[in-house]
């Protein structure tokens, strides 16, 4: 019987094949046009993107002249960059200009090849917006490609977290514009909450192309995007319930770790009754009575707090203020605060200053605001295992480029064990075995919390090292460039997986080419995974730091039953299945069986991921609605030059509403929120019941719009 998996897995091989075969046919004219487009002089290369933008305003399509843009943007980098795109590329952009995900291998050039879709489309005169995952990325690929926007006669701009609006405003004007994916949303958010048109700093969404798609679009969605402000109520309680929570026995409070949750047991229920007793705020002797609701909430996001959540896994202490680590990216989420309470009883827990508490003023989820986009697409390495997220919720289909050279990196099979301890000696014993040869190695670990540990086993074996993580996170280009040198050994959470290069023999080492040949023949960059994460997605990220443009590489994973996906999510008769299998302690086991099991645990955990952000969506779609008609309703105002005609036409309608309702319901007084309507609209604030009762429509029409004439006109637009 032919697997099901296998059965899809030929399908998509045959889909994909089917695209290519059609890119290459779009190759064939691009490569047609080189020698043609090689005789151009520099000065006459923006004459020709004009002559583009000429066409397009004429009747063509972007299509229509898409070999041509490409083979211009291939002679400019070429000349300006000293880097002409291999034909893998252009495949990569073609994709890319669809509106579909090009999934191209670590070190295949996504950055070089996003500026051929980029360019093209900058050619309608709508901007492009590139989205990277960090500001350093933002920055450095607008500087280093507008070398090749520039020499073609076009402008480019990046976004970073401390420019002015001012600033923001002038390079989101620019034809291509890079920045993060959260300065874009916020920068959106903030947008719809200012008070006059002169101030909004984006223009229209036309077409955004995301770098490391599955960074940008799965692992940061399942937090939404808020703007808050400091609430009117606060709250001095998140220190004392925390004092009580930590007094709780086990056996006081039941743990889900597979979904997060944290409950108290009847036992507990009793411990905590008598605790709030005891220093007299509990009302009415019942936890759970009504009076007490603010006190379960605070109890519940105290006990999240001290059970659920670790620091230096979940956040990190920074400057006395708690930062959320991304889970999957171990990159601090910069400007994100967790809701609902949770992020003041973390500070409580901390010891640190709880700050105020905040209340919601605008949000959105990633989803939603890159649905706002005409067209979108993007890159990354590993896209294939979420494609089925990737259609389901952005419409986009995965498209897989082939490499430039065949990939000759050694992917060695898992090495098992029952034990942390076990792992960890066995871990400690290859890297001294790889490092006394100077072979460069690349140690991944699943948190920040870990790759301390791992720092301190390595300093206790004298192995020199740096550690990379969201702590030090600002020097990461700089210690990734050079993890390819002789006798570089660095322990990193999956932070290091994104943007920067690694090429053997380091960044700017002395005899770079002698290295680079010494480290080919020790087998390349050999990476070691200190646990497998909880998405196969974020192992092949680790897995392709090392192989990069047919480079030697290596590759291994250790695993014990320990471990946090195997514990939680892996099957509990592993143990026995080692014990049948007569494993031994400190020995290693490569079994299929066990292999399948740690599948199944991964994909557990994707699932379970993936319903997480279809629930956040679903939360969100129902404000979406309403979202886009009063931000629509709100920027009509601000660009209107007439606001007062909207305005009026506003209270138009509700007075029209006012009377219909009055006419619908013989009991329209008995509703506060219809009282309350009458007396704003009127602008009285004794009760109108009984004279409204007696008015006539026109009568009412008459005395609202009179009321509202007497205020002065920006009283009524603020």
């Amino acid at each position: 019987m032919l697997n099901p998996l296998s059965f899809i897995s030929k399908i998509f091989k045959s889909n994909n094949d089917i695209e290519l075969s059609k890119f290459k046919k779009i190759i064939e004219k691009i490569n047609s046009l080189e020698n043609d487009v090689a005789k151009i002089k520099d000065s006459d290369f923006p004459n020709k993107t004009d002559e583009l933008k000429n066409k397009i305003q004429s009747g063509k399509t972007l299509d229509e002249i898409l070999p041509e843009a490409f083979a211009y943007v291939r002679e400019a980098s070429h000349r300006s960059r000293n880097e002409r795109h291999f034909d893998v590329q252009l495949l990569g952009g073609i994709a890319l200009h669809q509106g579909k995900i090009a999934e191209m291998k670590t070190g295949e050039g996504k950055t070089i090849t996003i500026a051929l879709a980029a360019y093209l489309n900058a050619l309608s005169g709508k901007g492009v917006h590139v989205v990277t995952v960090n500001d350093y990325l933002a920055k450095r690929d607008c500087e280093n490609m507008s070398k090749i926007y520039n020499f073609l006669g076009l402008s480019a701009g990046y976004i970073n977290n401390d420019q002015s609006d001012d600033e923001r405003r002038e390079n989101y004007l620019k034809n291509i514009t890079y920045a993060t994916n959260s300065e874009l949303g916020f920068d959106y958010l903030k947008d719809n909450m200012k008070y006059s048109s002169n101030k909004l700093v984006q223009r229209d969404h036309s077409f955004a192309i995301v770098d490391e798609i599955d960074s940008c679009l799965i692992d940061e969605a399942r937090t939404p995007l808020v703007i808050s402000g400091q609430s009117d109520e606060t709250s001095n309680q998140y220190k004392a319930i925390n004092k009580l929570v930590t007094k709780l026995k086990p056996s006081d409070y039941e743990l889900d770790e597979k979904d997060k949750n944290v409950t108290l047991t009847n036992e507990g229920i009793n411990t905590i009754e008598k605790l709030l007793s005891n220093i007299g705020i509990l009302k009415n002797n019942n936890f759970y009575d009504p009076a007490n609701l603010n006190l379960v909430h605070h109890v519940n996001q105290a006990l999240k707090a001290n059970h659920l959540f670790s620091k230096d896994k979940d956040y990190v202490e920074v400057d006395g203020k708690i930062k959320i680590v991304d889970e999957l990216t171990g990159r601090i989420l910069e400007g994100r605060r967790y809701g609902d309470g949770l992020h003041q009883a973390l500070e409580a827990k901390e010891n640190l200053k709880v700050q105020m508490e905040n209340q919601t003023l605008a949000s959105i989820t990633y989803q939603n605001y890159f649905k706002l986009y005409k067209k979108l697409a993007g890159c990354t390495g590993t896209a294939v295992t979420e494609s089925q997220e990737f259609y389901e919720i952005y419409n986009l289909n995965v498209v897989v480029i082939p490499t430039n050279k065949e990939m000759i990196r050694k992917d060695w099979n898992d090495q098992i064990f029952r034990t942390e301890k076990e792992k960890q000696d066995a871990i400690i014993s290859k890297v001294k075995m790889l490092n006394s040869k100077g072979q460069p190695l690349l140690i991944f670990t699943s948190s920040v919390d870990k790759s301390e540990i791992y720092s301190g086993l390595f300093k206790k074996n004298k192995i020199p090292h740096t550690v990379l993580n969201a702590k030090n996170h600002e020097k990461e280009a700089e210690i990734i460039a050079n993890a390819g040198k002789l006798n570089s050994v660095i322990i990193t959470t999956s932070i290091s997986g994104r943007g920067v290069d690694i090429k053997l023999g380091g960044k700017d080492s002395d005899n770079l080419k002698d290295n680079k040949e010494r480290i080919k023949k020790l087998g390349g960059l050999f990476v070691i995974g200190t646990e497998r994460m909880e998405s196969r997605r974020v192992d092949n990220q680790a897995r392709g730091r090392a192989g990069r443009q047919g480079d030697e590489g290596n590759s291994i994973f250790y695993v014990s039953l320990e471990d946090d996906l195997m514990r939680i999510f892996g099957s509990e008769s592993i143990n026995k299945i080692l014990e049948k299998l007569g494993l031994k302690d400190g020995e290693s086991i490569d079994h299929p069986w066990i292999n399948k099991a740690l599948e199944r645990a991964q994909q557990k955990v994707e699932a379970r991921n993936f319903d997480i952000r279809k629930t956040l969506l679903k939360f969100d779609d129902v404000l979406n609605d309403q979202r886009h008609v009063i931000f629509n309703q709100r920027r009509e105002v601000l660009e209107k030059q007439n606001v007062f005609e909207t305005i009026d036409n506003f209270l138009k309608d509700e007075i029209e509403d006012l009377i219909k309702q009055r006419e619908k319901s013989p009991s329209f007084f008995e509703n506060k929120a219809h009282t309350n309507r009458v007396n704003t609209l009127f602008g009285e604030k004794d009760n109108l019941d009984e004279r409204f009762k007696s008015l006539s429509d026109k009568e009412i029409t008459n005395s609202i719009n009179s009321n509202f004439k007497k205020r002065e006109r920006k009283e009524v637009l603020i």
